[in-house]
């Protein structure tokens, strides 16, 4: 597998879709090893003390109660682009039914660039709380994936047990997002399905895009907030040496990074983060969580980057 058989399956794209995902399933994981998943004892105990000690500790930190999600998996990467493959292909529907003087051509641009996407994605995604958006069922899952936390951690220079507990206070901290929040996936949803009718659509103003954003930048703060106020351990070598991972890379791995919105990303770790310090200090970590008490409590635009506002239009 390589890049010759990543090229092959882009060019032999086929069917009436705007995206051939078999096609794309097929480049993206022979772009990327799939990576060892030979889980020692200790391994396998790792993950599971880590996930327990995590809920543990974020409810107790957190005031929140919430279950954790039933799907559970340490995969390795190909795992990961399949799984994913099923959520981007639900989210991206709607361009299904845009018309193309090309259909041919745009098929194979699209999949050759979900490709990318996913083989990206699934060599440096760590560990991914999906709340499995636009689904038939109410189930969510939490994945780590396992080559990704090992190699980080060596090429980190931190000791592996200690990071990989880090990365499962992170995901974990999604899930008390989530559950203390049933009407969130919902809202997300929405937006995302009204946002890419819009795009597809050809409007460029696209206000549910912008309210996705604001609501993801909410939620990647508040679990950056539970990570570090929760985890049972000293932490500060591991976020600065994460940050500097984030920014760094060779020359490719930046521009993907760029090209694939990570600069964003980042932007919105950062801005969220702030938020919710500023919120925990006035209040205390059980006092952001209110954010999630209903839709009308998530921070506008304005107010992620003037928390004061915030405050003062919601109540304690």
């Amino acid at each position: 597998m390589g890049i010759y058989e990543s090229v092959r399956a882009i060019a032999g794209t086929s069917g009436e879709g705007a995206i051939d995902w078999q096609a794309v399933a097929t480049a993206a994981k022979a772009a990327v090893e799939p990576g060892s998943l030979d889980l020692s004892g200790a391994d396998r105990t790792g993950y599971a003390d880590d996930v327990r000690d995590a809920r543990n500790r974020v409810r107790a930190v957190s005031g929140v109660e919430f279950d954790l999600p039933n799907r559970i998996e340490v995969q390795n990467r190909h795992h990961w682009i399949d799984a994913n493959i099923e959520t981007f292909q639900r989210a991206l529907a709607p361009l299904d039914d845009r018309t193309t003087a090309l259909p041919g051509v745009a098929r194979t641009v699209n999949s050759a660039t979900m490709a990318i996407t996913l083989s990206f994605f699934g060599n440096n995604v760590l560990g991914q709380y999906d709340p499995l958006l636009l689904g038939e069922t109410d189930d969510h899952a939490l994945y780590f994936v396992h080559p990704n936390v090992v190699r980080t951690a060596e090429s980190l220079e931190v000791d592996y047990p200690r990071f990989r507990r880090w990365i499962a206070f992170h995901e974990v901290a999604h899930a008390a997002e989530f559950g203390s929040a049933p009407w969130l996936s919902e809202y997300l949803e929405e937006r995302m399905e009204r946002g890419l009718e819009a795009l597809a659509s050809g409007h460029l103003t696209n206000v549910p895009m912008t309210e996705l954003t604001t609501a993801m930048t909410a939620v990647e703060g508040y679990a950056e907030l539970l990570m570090d106020r929760a985890f049972d351990d000293e932490y500060a070598d591991l976020r600065e040496k994460v940050e500097a991972r984030r920014r760094g890379g060779d020359p490719l791995t930046r521009l993907l990074r760029r090209l694939l919105g990570f600069g964003m990303k980042r932007r919105q770790y950062e801005r969220g983060k702030a938020f919710f310090d500023a919120v925990a200090d006035a209040r205390g970590v059980p006092g952001a969580a209110v954010v999630w008490e209903r839709s009308e409590n998530l921070p506008t635009d304005d107010e992620l980057e003037y928390p004061e506002l915030w405050l003062d239009r919601v109540p304690e």
